[in-house]
């Protein structure tokens, strides 16, 4: 045993007892040692140890509660409290829990504000991101002004004739390509090779070799 651990087990029957008498409610030996291990540094054989040392010298009171022992702080040492006490300690508590119950919620107002507020753009950061759009704005009226000065304008008229030559133009192509396959189709029936090596032989170019789609109708 370590020398900071052997210092708190000998001092852990004063610890403990104080502990029950500050908490005046009953606990197991597993109950005190999470509690206080953790900031006395206390082992588990040390608090089981000191605490049945404190029942048998009749300093706390222990009682077998199942299968455990449970330990709490001699009674008879505390005054006795009368029913108005103890009625005025219940409107205590009840006033404590609502303003504990207030205080949380006011917590979480708060810290969804500053939660808000840190994903914020900070005013130099906000100043910088209008001077950008700024900018931004200035260049697309620029264009906007260049775009109405043009004299190139294509009139709805010019645009209407591209579309019927874009419409003539797709389906002249798509004629031409259907009777291309179906020519090759009969003449690959006979073919004694692929596919492949009859359009190479030919000589003849297909839309996939250019990665060209035909657009649709």
């Amino acid at each position: 045993m370590s020398k900071a651990r052997a210092e708190a087990a000998a001092g852990a029957p004063g610890l403990l007892l104080k502990y029950l008498q500050e908490q005046n409610r009953p606990y197991s030996a597993q109950d005190v040692f999470g509690n206080l291990q953790k900031e006395h540094g206390l082992g588990k054989a040390a608090v089981v140890k000191a605490l049945e040392q404190l029942a048998q010298q009749g300093k706390i009171k222990e009682k077998m509660y199942g299968k455990q022992k449970i330990y709490f702080a001699d009674q008879n040492q505390f005054e006795m409290v009368s029913d108005a006490d103890l009625h005025s300690l219940d409107a205590k508590i009840v006033a404590l829990t609502a303003k504990v119950q207030s205080l949380q919620q006011s917590c979480r107002h708060m810290e969804a504000e500053l939660k808000e507020l840190t994903s914020a753009l900070t005013t130099p950061e906000m100043q910088k991101e209008i001077e950008e759009l700024k900018k931004e704005c200035a260049g697309y009226l620029e264009r906007l002004k260049n775009i109405k000065a043009a004299t190139n304008h294509v009139t709805p008229e010019e645009k209407e004739q591209v579309y019927r030559d874009r419409q003539k133009y797709c389906k002249e192509w798509r004629k031409r390509k259907r009777m291309a396959t179906e020519l090759s189709d009969a003449i690959l029936e006979g073919y004694p090779k692929s596919k492949k090596q009859f359009f190479e032989e030919v000589g003849i170019e297909t839309d996939e070799d250019y990665k060209v789609t035909l657009p649709d109708p």
